[in-house]
């Protein structure tokens, strides 16, 4: 039987790994074995550049910690697994998508974007997308092109009322 100070510990690190669980917008599950120590910290240093992280705990303590949430990723917690979170939906996926190019020991394996499970497939296709600040860029864009349509059609409409 554990001691009461173990149990404690462990109920420590669930309890911080329902936290970060909880404030992220995106978790990723990826398996780490046979990225170096110096690649590891550079994937971290990747992943705080798009304010997010990523932590190694026990696949029992995340399993218990995602059960408490009632979240079922327990098929994924087979073998060593790193978890990944971020503020932002996609860019947590975008940065391990991308090392694992660089990096093939990295492996995504399952993840939680928005409260919906994403499989490997999904979140290659989330990595697929554009960044936040290319989609405004492309929006932003867009709108500006209608405004000078608009205002072209008015230049045109007042310069007819004007012949009239």
């Amino acid at each position: 039987m554990a001691s009461e100070k173990a149990l404690k510990e462990k109920q420590a690190i669930i309890d911080e790994i329902k936290s970060r669980v909880e404030s992220a917008k995106t978790i990723v599950l990826f398996d780490y074995r046979g990225i170096t120590d110096s690649e590891a910290k550079e994937l971290r240093v990747k992943l705080r550049e798009t304010n997010s992280d990523y932590k190694v705990y026990k696949n029992t303590l995340m399993a218990r910690a995602f059960n408490d949430l009632s979240i079922d990723l327990n098929e994924a917690l087979s073998g060593p697994s790193a978890f990944a979170y971020g503020e932002d939906q996609i860019a947590p996926i975008k940065v391990l998508a991308d090392f694992a190019k660089e990096h093939p020991a990295l492996v995504l394996k399952v993840g939680i974007v928005d409260g919906d499970k994403a499989d490997e497939a999904k979140l290659a296709e989330y990595a697929a997308l554009p960044s936040r600040d290319a989609l405004l860029t492309m929006l932003a864009g867009g709108m500006i092109g209608l405004v000078r349509d608009l205002s072209i059609c008015l230049d045109l409409y007042s310069k007819q009322k004007e012949e009239n």
